[in-house]
C-alpha cells in the first residue's frame, strides 16, 4: 500500500461504507432529530412528582423515557459513527458536541426521576409491578432499584449529570491526538514508501524483515514519546475522575463502582489475574520457542508478531473472507449464518482504512440500526479475519438482542458481548485448521490461533493488572506521574513477556497508547469472555440441538439476566476460576503441538 493509497473518507467507494440510513438518512433528518429530540425534553418536568402516585403514571414516565431513549440512541449512535468515519471532519464532530450537549441537559433534567422511584416504598413499587402497563419494565426496574444504596438528592444527582458533560474529555483528546494530529510519517521498504499509521502499525511488525520492524518500531514509538507527558496526563486525569465518581456515590473503589451494575464479584476480577498468574509458564514457552524459531539471539519487542511460518501468508479479500466466516459459523444454523452474511456484504460495514478514520475495530448494535460493525481491513492479514468473526459475534449478538427484548432491557453487557465474539473466534480457528490442505498452513494457523489467545487471554489480563494498580495508586493518593506510569507498565511487561525478552528504552510507552484504558475495567472481560467462549464452543460442537439452543438463549437474553447468571444458562460458570485454568491448559495445547513442530 503506498502513501497515495490510504483514500480520504470522499474517496471511499460507497460499497465498502456503512449504511446509516436505518438510523438516520443523512445529516439534516439528523438535526431534524435533535430538534425533535430537545422539544421532547421539555416535558420531562411534567412528570415530576407523580411517578409514586400510582402505576399508571409511573408507566406513563417510563413510556416517555423509552421513547425519548430510543430516539437519543439513534442521534448518539449516527453522530458517533459519523465522526468514527473521519476523526478530522469538524461538521462530524460538531454533531457529536450537540448530542452530547442536548443529551447532557436531558440527563439533568430528568435527574429527579430515579430518586423519585428509589422513594416508592418498596412494597407499593412491587405492588405497581403486577400492573400491565408496567409488564415490559419489571427487568428494568428490579436493576434499577439495586442501584437504591447509591443514589443521592434529586440536587446532587443534577450536579453529577450537568459534571458528565465533560466526562469524555480525556478520551476525546487522546482519540484526536492519536489518530489526527501524531503524523508517523512514512518508511521506506524495498517495495517503496509505505504510510506508517495505527492501522498499518500491526502489518509491519508482521514483516518477516527484521531491520524493518525495527525501524518501524522506534519511528512509531518516537512519536509517543514526543508526547509522553500529554498522554500520561490525559490517562492520570481519566483515572482521577473514575475514583472521584466513585467516591461521590459511596463505593469503595472504582473497580467496585465498575462492576456493581454488572453484579460482578470483584473475585471475579481477582481470579482472573491470579489464575493468570499461576500459569504464565506456557506463555513464557512460548516467547523461547520463537526466540528459537526466528534463531535470534536476543527476543525483542518488535519480534512477537512476524509469523514462524511466513509461506503460509496469502491475500484474502473481504468476500473471501466473508466465505470463509460463513463456512466456518455453520454449526450455528442457517439464520444466523444467513443474517451476518448478508450484513457483511450488504453495509453493516466500514470496511478499510481511509484518511483520518478511527483505528482498530468495533461492532455498533442498536435498536433502531443494523448491527454496525468498524474495521480497517486488510487483505494480507489473517489476524482481519478473526477479527471480521470477533465483530461479527458482537453485530449478531445485537441483532439477537435487539428482535427478543423491550427497549429498555435489551441492552447486553460488555462481559457477556466478549462471550459471544470470542465464540467465533474459536470456530473459526476450528474451521480453519480442520480444513487446512498442508501441513505448512495447519502450523501457521495454529500459530496463529496461539497468537491470538495470547492476546485476549494473557495481554488483556495484563492490561487489566495495570489498571488495577493505577486505581489503587490514584486511591492511595499517589500522583500518577509519566515516571510512575512508565515503571509501572514496565514492570508488568517483564512479568508477562518473561526471561527471554529484551525491552527498549521506549517499549513502556506501550501503556500510554492503549484507547481501552479510557473505559475503566473494560479489558478484562476480553479475558473472561474468552475462557467461557472456549468452554462454550466446546460444549457446542460436542454437543447436539440441545446445547446449541442454550447458546441462543444466551445470545437472545440481551439484559434480562446478570452476566454471571446468563452465561449458567449457556452452560458456563464464571465464578469458578475453571473457565480460567481450562483455556490456560487450551493454550499450553497450542504451545505443545507448536513446539513439537519448530524444536
Amino acid at each position: 500500500m503506498s502513501e497515495k493509497t490510504i483514500p480520504s473518507r470522499a474517496e471511499a467507494a460507497k460499497e465498502n461504507t456503512w449504511d446509516l440510513s436505518k438510523l438516520f438518512s443523512g445529516d439534516e433528518e439528523w438535526n431534524a432529530g435533535l430538534a425533535e429530540f430537545e422539544k421532547d425534553a421539555e416535558k420531562i418536568p411534567s412528570f415530576r412528582g407523580t411517578l409514586g402516585n400510582s402505576a399508571e403514571n409511573l408507566a406513563a414516565w417510563l413510556d416517555f423515557s423509552r421513547d425519548l431513549g430510543i430516539l437519543a440512541e439513534r442521534l448518539g449512535y449516527y453522530a458517533e459513527l459519523r465522526q468514527t468515519e473521519d476523526e478530522g471532519d469538524s461538521g462530524a464532530r460538531t454533531m457529536t458536541g450537540k448530542y452530547t450537549m442536548a443529551a447532557s441537559k436531558v440527563q439533568a433534567a430528568s435527574a429527579w426521576a430515579d430518586p423519585e422511584i428509589m422513594a416508592i416504598p418498596d412494597q407499593t413499587i412491587l405492588a405497581y409491578m403486577a400492573h400491565p402497563g408496567l409488564s415490559e419494565y419489571k427487568i428494568y426496574l428490579k436493576k434499577l432499584l439495586r442501584h437504591k444504596p447509591y443514589i443521592l438528592s434529586d440536587k446532587e444527582e443534577r450536579i453529577i449529570a450537568l459534571y458528565n458533560e465533560g466526562e469524555g474529555l480525556s478520551s476525546d483528546a487522546f482519540s484526536v491526538l492519536t489518530n489526527v494530529d501524531m503524523d508517523f510519517g512514512v518508511i521506506d521498504t524495498p517495495e517503496g514508501k509505505r504510510p506508517l499509521s495505527q492501522s498499518t502499525w500491526s502489518v509491519f511488525m508482521e514483516n518477516p524483515d527484521r531491520e524493518l520492524r525495527r525501524t518501524v518500531y522506534e519511528t512509531f514509538y518516537h512519536h509517543f514519546d514526543a508526547h509522553r507527558n500529554t498522554l500520561a496526563s490525559l490517562y492520570a486525569g481519566s483515572v482521577k475522575l473514575d475514583a472521584i465518581k466513585a467516591r461521590i456515590r459511596g463505593f469503595p473503589s472504582a473497580r467496585a463502582a465498575a462492576l456493581f451494575p454488572d453484579d460482578v464479584p470483584e473475585s471475579v476480577y481477582d481470579n482472573l489475574i491470579g489464575t493468570i498468574g499461576k500459569n504464565l509458564g506456557p506463555l513464557h514457552r512460548y516467547y523461547s520457542l520463537r526466540k528459537r524459531a526466528l534463531k535470534l539471539q536476543e527476543l525483542r519487542h518488535y519480534d512477537v508478531y512476524v509469523s514462524l511460518v511466513p509461506k503460509a501468508v496469502k491475500n484474502t479479500s473481504w468476500n473471501e473472507a466473508v466465505d470463509i466466516v460463513s463456512k466456518a459459523l455453520a454449526p450455528l444454523g442457517n439464520e444466523y449464518v444467513g443474517a451476518l452474511r448478508s450484513g457483511l456484504t450488504g453495509r453493516w460495514a466500514d470496511r478499510y482504512e481511509n484518511k483520518g478514520k478511527r483505528s482498530g475495530a468495533f461492532s455498533a448494535g442498536s435498536f433502531s440500526g443494523d448491527p454496525y460493525i468498524l474495521m480497517n481491513y486488510k487483505d494480507d492479514s489473517v489476524r482481519d479475519i478473526f477479527t471480521m468473526a470477533h465483530e461479527g459475534g458482537h453485530s449478531m449478538h445485537s441483532w439477537y438482542s435487539a428482535r427478543n427484548n423491550p427497549f429498555m432491557h435489551y441492552s447486553y453487557t460488555i462481559f457477556e458481548a466478549e462471550v459471544a465474539s470470542t465464540f467465533n473466534e474459536e470456530l473459526l480457528f476450528r474451521y480453519l485448521r480442520d480444513t487446512a490442505g498442508s501441513k505448512e498452513l495447519r502450523l501457521y494457523i495454529t500459530e496463529r490461533r496461539a497468537d491470538e489467545i495470547l492476546a485476549t487471554l494473557y495481554r488483556q489480563t495484563m492490561f487489566a493488572e495495570f489498571e488495577k494498580r493505577s486505581h489503587e495508586l490514584e486511591e492511595a493518593g499517589t500522583p500518577l506521574t509519566v515516571d510512575l506510569l512508565r515503571a509501572e507498565y514496565r514492570q508488568l511487561l517483564e512479568k508477562y513477556f518473561g526471561p527471554e525478552m529484551v525491552f527498549e528504552a521506549e517499549s513502556d510507552l506501550e501503556g500510554l497508547r492503549i484507547p481501552h484504558f479510557y473505559r475503566a475495567f473494560y479489558v478484562y472481560k476480553y479475558a473472561t469472555g474468552i475462557s467461557a467462549a472456549l468452554a462454550l464452543a466446546e460444549r457446542v460442537l460436542s454437543g447436539g440441538g440441545g446445547e446449541r439452543q442454550d447458546y441462543f438463549s444466551f445470545l437472545k437474553s440481551g439484559g434480562s439476566r446478570f452476566p454471571i447468571e446468563s452465561l449458567k444458562v449457556a452452560g458456563v460458570d464464571m465464578s469458578s476460576p475453571a473457565p480460567v485454568e481450562a483455556a490456560c491448559r487450551s493454550f499450553n495445547s497450542l504451545v505443545e503441538e507448536l513446539e513439537a513442530s519448530l524444536s
